[in-house]
């Protein structure tokens, strides 16, 4: 790459940017608070490092995980991405709780329906033996 074009890393850093430059790929020019946050955290040669002993393959994922921990690490520096984490998980629990009470308010009201609709059956045979013709003996 010419001095033009160089990365953000190698733009962050001072330096040429080679052709082989590992870190290119995942740090554009376009992007440099990206490399900045990865820089300040974990250092420039330790992820120059991570990324050369993955595969190829496996490098844009990697840098995509460091990148957004270092991120995370910088918006919150005790907890980083693990405080994200855990606000989520409160989250589902706290959704799972909610549906959890719908689910019981459902049984509920088709119980109470059950109910209203076995009382109404009930009350018309009820109703049709006392409109049929009954007599009672009194004694006198």
């Amino acid at each position: 790459m010419s001095n033009s074009t160089r990365c953000a890393a190698c733009k962050s850093l001072r330096r040429r940017c080679s052709q082989d430059c590992v870190l290119a790929p995942y740090f554009p020019s376009n992007n440099p608070q990206r490399f900045d946050f990865v820089h300040k955290i974990f250092g420039a040669s330790n992820v120059s490092k991570m990324l050369e002993g993955l595969p190829v393959n496996l490098r844009g994922d990697a840098a995509e995980c460091i990148s957004f921990e270092a991120t995370w690490r910088v918006r919150d520096p005790v907890y980083g991405c693990v405080g994200i984490i855990s606000h989520l998980q409160q989250q589902i629990i706290q959704t799972q709780i909610e549906i959890t009470n719908i689910y019981a308010e459902i049984a509920l009201h088709k119980a109470q329906q059950e109910h209203s609709y076995q009382v109404a059956q009930s009350g018309n045979s009820f109703d049709n033996a006392v409109g049929e013709d009954v007599q009672f003996d009194f004694p006198e």
